[in-house]
């Protein structure tokens, strides 16, 4: 079987609502790559980029990517490298790719997640199995709040935890005492069953700072403390002081990454993506690694469409280390029924059929690749 064409589409997705971050306040969320990989033989793999300018690693080591720059390097630059390679031969695409450009992790991860998905619907099997195996059938959620009034917040963890959350994720970092109350007013509403996380972007001033924030909102019980300054120094410092597990997520985008942070003893678990080390290949590499240094993991991403998602959803389910709950979406498309707000970020989707959300977890789609089909008509409609 042999790569013949790459084809990109920009799209944006309607979005449930506003989701922002301390590093994204203005930009959507929703408006990604898909790549679409078509072989020699008729078998279509489909991949996904949610690329925004304002995410990289910390003190500039990884560059934002946007739609247009996944789509420029897609088209000029990896689809003349891997014209004729194998999509089985994983390996083989990525090191193609890593000799005509360097880094652009986004760009790489849909093409990586385009062969993977055309690789698994060749044999007959799922991407988890490519991966190893499937261990479990789904990822517990954790519902994101975003960063929006406290009393939106409040209402919206009401109404996902109704409708089965276990985990309310909070975006924090940009106002001390903001942080402090919604943490201490969420566990008075939800109780001591539900989880919650923190996640402030690397928005804090200083690691004091983070320290006195992150040492008050522990009287209410935290999960964990997600990436609260930039730098695996600075999460050391962190680590050092509180109780509460770190996570790093922008200082973790490579297998180096991984081994800094162990060298530094600067995190417990760490957020793993499939679009930060440039594709599931590289996200199991990561995992095997930090595995080894006693972490453990979430899946990360950037509120994916279905392809996106149903290639989170493989690589977490493959996983051993990957135990936390996570901001999975419920893919839904328009009119498909499920839940109203929990896991719910855009009011459609790419696929044909919607995601299961059971107890609390969004469940992996089943079938060869990604388990999904993609719904030529949406594509068309959202694209840009």
């Amino acid at each position: 079987m042999k790569i013949t064409t790459l084809r990109v589409y920009l799209v944006a997705l309607p979005t449930r609502r506003e989701h922002n971050w301390a590093s994204k306040m203005t930009t959507p969320i929703g408006h990604h790559v898909v790549v679409e990989l078509q072989t020699d033989e008729g078998v279509v793999g489909w991949g996904e980029a949610p690329a925004g300018a304002t995410w990289g690693g910390s003190q500039m080591r990884y560059y934002g990517e946007t739609p247009e720059t996944v789509r420029h390097v897609v088209l000029d630059y990896l689809a003349p490298a891997i014209e004729g390679c194998d999509p089985l031969e994983i390996g083989v695409v990525l090191g193609r790719m890593d000799q005509v450009i360097k880094g652009h992790p986004y760009a790489k991860a849909a093409v990586d997640m385009a062969c993977y998905d055309a690789a698994g619907k060749a044999l007959g099997v799922s991407v988890a199995a490519l991966l190893g195996g499937r261990l479990r059938d789904g990822i517990e959620v954790a519902h994101s709040l975003g960063i929006m009034s406290l009393e939106r917040c409040y209402a919206e963890a009401e109404q996902a935890v109704a409708e089965g959350a276990r985990t309310i994720k909070c975006k924090t970092g940009l106002d001390p005492e903001r942080d402090v109350t919604i943490v201490r007013e969420l566990r008075r509403l939800l109780g001591d069953d539900i989880k919650i996380r923190v996640d402030g972007n690397e928005a804090y001033a200083s690691v004091h700072e983070a320290i006195e924030v992150t040492l008050r909102q522990e009287e209410y019980d935290l999960l964990l403390c997600e990436q609260p300054v930039a730098g695996a120094l600075g999460l050391s410092r962190v680590a050092a002081r509180i109780s509460s597990p770190v996570m790093a997520d922008e200082s973790a985008w490579t297998v180096e990454d991984i081994i800094e942070l162990n060298e530094l003893d600067a995190a417990a678990c760490f957020s793993c993506y499939v679009t930060k080390p440039g594709g599931l290949y590289r996200a199991r590499q990561q995992a095997e690694l930090a595995q080894r240094f006693g972490m453990y993991c979430d899946i990360g991403g950037s509120i994916e469409t279905g392809i996106g998602n149903a290639a989170n959803l493989q690589l977490g389910t493959s996983l051993a280390i990957a135990t936390l709950p996570s901001v999975c979406p419920v893919s839904l498309p328009e009119g498909s029924g499920g839940p109203e707000v929990a896991g719910v970020y855009y009011l459609d989707d790419l696929i044909t059929t919607p995601f299961e959300f059971r107890d609390g977890a969004v469940m992996a789609p089943d079938g060869p690749g990604l388990g999904i089909e993609v719904d030529r008509q949406k594509i068309e409609r959202y694209s840009l």
